[in-house]
């Protein structure tokens, strides 16, 4: 794995999400300007509803350039022995199947194809990602989800 094709596809993936977020903000706020939305009496919340709508897209985008700005000081980090922010990191299943995720300071959740493989953004604040800190290579992490238990072993840290 490369970490280099990994960040630049974050960093596009980032900035898709930065342009989603800005339509979905500019057309929130058409919609509540639009003179077809004065309300005609105090009964009529719809202007009302798209104003809220539009506050919490521009909250959106704000959080979008918040999370690139974490991202800019980590993307050039160099590897470390210890799992920490910036840090690319594959986990092996009992069943030998390998999960690639990427350690950030913000958007969890968010996902990137790089070569055919799949790398989930984890945050320190998701149970994952606590107990990703500060491992090292061949650690073992047990992670319960809907009361299943999963039990991981670091073969990989970039």
């Amino acid at each position: 794995m490369n970490k280099a094709h990994v960040i630049e596809h974050l960093k596009f993936a980032l900035e898709a999400q930065l342009t989603t977020a800005k339509v979905a903000a500019k057309t929130a706020h058409d919609t509540a300007t639009h003179e077809e939305n004065i309300a005609e009496n105090k009964y009529d919340t719809l202007g009302l509803e798209a104003a809220y709508l539009a506050q919490g897209q521009a909250q959106r985008v704000n959080d979008c350039y918040k999370s690139m700005e974490l991202f800019k000081p980590i993307f050039n980090q160099p590897a470390s022995s210890k799992i920490a922010i910036g840090s690319l990191v594959c986990l092996e299943g009992t069943n030998e199947q390998q999960k690639w995720f990427y350690l950030g300071p913000s958007a969890g959740g968010l996902t990137v194809e790089v070569k055919g493989l799949t790398i989930a953004v984890v945050t320190p604040g998701a149970p994952l990602g606590k107990l990703l800190l500060n491992k090292q290579l061949d650690d073992g992490i047990s992670l319960t989800i809907a009361d299943v238990k999963h039990d991981y072993d670091i073969v990989e840290i970039l």
